[in-house]
């Protein structure tokens, strides 16, 4: 059981400095949407793409460790949590500090990694925004409104406002 709680504490540091690192990234994937580099912006994503799929399989350890530790206990996997196995060790105090510190420390670098995102989202999303609306000033440019000229005919002769299909002769 003991070595049980010292790979699952193990993984749990891991896993925090994987996260610390993505927040890392995260952070300096700000000034790169900002400052508006792509090509940084594009590096970053790959060096997160990598660091995600670390976290993925330290994941996975960890919870075959907790599945482990399930089984010793005679305890239901689905239903125990590490809050569970931190309350369970209170005769083991040292084991209980360590992973009740690990553990608090993992879920702080994760409410941060979070909160990073999700203002890199807003700033992202309000770049796509800005996007847009130039593409429409640009399309409406295009698309001045019409005279209300008529011809002999009655036909509207659609003249753009501003636009001029004749072209200026510089010699004249």
């Amino acid at each position: 059981m003991a070595s049980l709680m010292e790979t699952l504490i193990e993984v749990l540091e891991k896993e925090n400095l994987e996260y610390e690192n993505l927040l890392t990234l995260s952070m300096k994937k700000t000034t790169v949407i900002v400052s508006e580099d792509l090509d940084e912006l594009a590096k970053i994503t790959d060096e997160e793409q990598i660091i995600v799929s670390r976290i993925n399989h330290l994941d996975r350890q960890r919870n075959e460790a907790v599945n482990d530790i399930a089984n010793v206990l005679n305890k239901d996997v689905t239903k125990l949590k590490i809050v569970d196995l931190i309350k369970m060790l209170a005769a083991r105090p040292e084991e209980q500090a360590k992973l009740a510190a690990v553990f608090d420390k993992l879920q702080l670098s994760v409410r941060s990694v979070k909160r990073v995102n999700e203002q890199n989202r807003e700033l992202i999303q309000s770049a796509l925004e800005m996007v847009q609306f130039n593409m429409n000033v640009l399309q409406s440019l295009k698309k001045a409104p019409e005279t209300a000229n008529y011809n002999r005919g009655a036909y509207n002769t659609g003249d753009v406002i501003g636009m001029s299909n004749k072209a200026f002769d510089a010699k004249q």
